[in-house]
């Protein structure tokens, strides 16, 4: 908990932006009011950074700062309580400090405290002979301390209007939410925010029109909403494209959003903001004291990201949206430090049978993740939060070099096995993958035969121009490809019949339920397999659980299958175990991935 105020209580520090800034006259002159106050020679407005303390302003001082070690500064800011040392070397912790050994007696300080409640540090005073400190002197310093914050306040004044919009900013909604809440506290209010549009929208209007465009559709949203507001309500710009107000006290929240939703009909209608941007609108409900404000403002705007997938355009934060996209994110900075951790991630291996003779041919490698604290995380929710991120290279090629490892591995122990990898669509845009897998057949002497290449067909379908070059390359280089998830993409039979893969993988939805050579999954699958034979395509079968489905795929010609009937996912040790075993063609395996 300490180490969580201190960090709160440096970031307060730091967003003034006061550390190794100039002197100072308006400081100055509360610095030289105390000297002469107290009679001594030396006093400072001096402010408690990680590990050090920084003299703003400074009297009989040459240096601008010294070291936080046992500075009695650090101490006031810590607890926000004025101190009085009389004789620092009758202080048994002060004596031996760098103020204590550098002379100084004397010292008494006044907490600079942030309307937040944060300690900066102090204005001090000190003095090379012992004494006391009247009551009326440290009321003076109480007194001149308040005055340091209020001109630092009011130096910072000019950072709370947003100069595009000229709204009240974030930091100003902060202030007035703590403002409110000591007046009001434990009252019932709801905050609105109002985003006009995604980041790509922001992004393509800046690119394409410029700033000045995306600065005159910020001023015209602002003075819509205003417009619609009573004067004696207040909006905010808190944040790029995004504004923020709180509706009346102990409103009736249902009622309440029936009319923002008629509000905001209008002001999309009346703005042209509306022909490029998708406007949304988001509300949390909250108790005055029981939340800060930037928390506030994340969990409204967390709504709106909610609202652009309802009709309307609005929506009631929600706190289990608001668990998951959390969960998300905070998987997604974990996963940086799994891929580096070198004992969180491993490959579980899930054989691919001929269905003629059941004979092991392949394995597809499917990357697994234990989390430290979660425990295992599920490749359906991991996959999808990485694969559009800069995380999407590094997981590729960690998955490659483990499979091709793997294959060394398993050519050392005569194990003759192909190991197929999927990549994602994001790694089409690597320009350079092709020559990283063919690198690193190389150095390992593997065969192009050895390893197999699957890309899923809506990815196949996202880039088709990149697709068809990089997979040309590819088989030009004797690797193997296959389409995976077949059947469920939007693909075209114009496009499919171009690419030069060698393998189509039946989504398992449609080969699950197979149980009879009749019925609609038996016609579609039938088919497909038809189709893709046709086509020129070897054909795999996923998600095969039973014999009924495994016989009726034999009976149309499919030639391979994968699933739980013939193999879980397993690790590598598992997986050489099965495929010794006397009837690994046969039986069904129970390793649990």
């Amino acid at each position: 908990m300490r180490d969580y105020l201190e960090k709160a209580r440096l970031d307060a520090l730091h967003q003034l932006k006061l550390l190794d800034t100039p002197s100072s006259e308006s400081f100055d002159r509360i610095t030289r009011m105390a000297s002469q106050i107290f009679g001594l020679p030396v006093a400072a407005i001096s402010l408690t950074d990680r590990d050090r303390q920084w003299f703003k302003s400074r009297v009989g001082i040459s240096h601008d700062s010294i070291t936080r070690r046992k500075a009695p500064c650090s101490q006031v800011a810590e607890s926000t309580s004025p101190l009085v040392i009389e004789d620092l070397q009758a202080d048994c912790f002060y004596a031996e400090s760098p103020l204590g050994l550098a002379g100084t007696r004397f010292y008494a300080g006044a907490p600079l405290v942030t309307s937040e409640g944060y300690g900066l540090g102090s204005l001090c005073v000190l003095g090379t002979e012992p004494r006391q400190a009247s009551a009326a002197e440290m009321a003076a310093l109480t007194d001149l301390a308040a005055m340091v914050m209020a001109q630092i306040e009011l130096q910072h004044a000019f950072g709370r209007i947003d100069p595009i919009s000229g709204m009240p900013n974030r930091n100003q909604f902060r202030e007035d939410l703590l403002d409110l809440t000591r007046d009001h506290s434990g009252e019932h209010r709801l905050v609105v925010v109002v985003d006009l549009g995604r980041d790509d929208q922001i992004n393509r209007i800046l690119r394409v029109m410029g700033g000045a465009r995306v600065d005159a559709l910020i001023r015209e949203a602002a003075l819509s909403l205003q417009q619609r507001l009573d004067s004696s309500r207040v909006a905010y710009h808190v944040g790029p494209a995004q504004f923020a107000f709180l509706g009346p006290p102990d409103v009736d929240q249902d009622a309440y959003m029936a009319v923002l939703a008629s509000g905001f009909a209008a002001i999309r209608a009346s703005s042209s903001v509306r022909f490029v941007t998708n406007v949304a609108i988001g509300v949390r409900a909250f108790t005055l004291g029981d939340a800060v404000a930037d928390d506030v403002l994340r969990a409204a705007a967390s709504a709106a990201q909610d609202a652009r997938q309802v009709d309307g355009a609005i929506a009631l934060y929600s706190p289990a949206s608001d668990i998951a996209h959390r969960r998300q994110y905070t998987l997604l900075q974990d996963f940086g430090t799994a891929l580096e951790a070198g004992d969180q991630l491993r490959l579980m291996f899930q054989p691919r049978v001929e269905l003629a003779t059941r004979r092991c041919i392949g394995v597809e490698a499917l990357l697994r993740w234990r989390h430290p604290v979660l425990g295992e995380i599920s490749p359906a929710e991991f996959i999808p939060i990485i694969e559009h991120t800069s995380l999407a290279r590094p997981t590729t090629q960690w998955v490659l070099d483990a499979a091709m490892d793997q294959l060394v591995g398993w050519n050392e122990a005569g194990i003759g096995v192909a190991i197929s990898v999927n990549i994602s669509a994001a790694n089409l845009e690597e320009t350079d993958l092709i020559e990283r897998i063919q690198l690193g057949m190389l150095r390992r002497q593997l065969r192009p035969d050895q390893l197999e290449i699957e890309l899923t067909e809506s990815a196949i379908m996202d880039h088709p121009e990149q697709a068809l070059a990089m997979l040309a390359e590819l088989a030009t280089a004797g690797i193997c490809l296959a389409i995976d998830d077949f059947g469920t993409g939007h693909s075209s039979l114009a496009y499919l019949q171009r690419l030069p893969a060698q393998v189509v993988k039946i989504d398992q939805a449609f080969v699950r339920n197979l149980r009879a050579t009749s019925g609609a999954d038996f016609v579609l699958v039938e088919t497909m397999v038809g189709l893709a034979q046709k086509l020129g395509y070897r054909v795999v079968a996923e998600g095969v659980e039973s014999e009924d489905a495994a016989n009726v795929l034999a009976h149309i010609g499919c030639e391979e299958a994968q699933g739980f009937l013939f193999g879980r996912p397993m690790d590598a040790s598992n997986f050489v175990r099965w495929l010794s075993s006397s009837d690994a063609g046969n039986a069904p395996i129970t390793s649990a991935a």
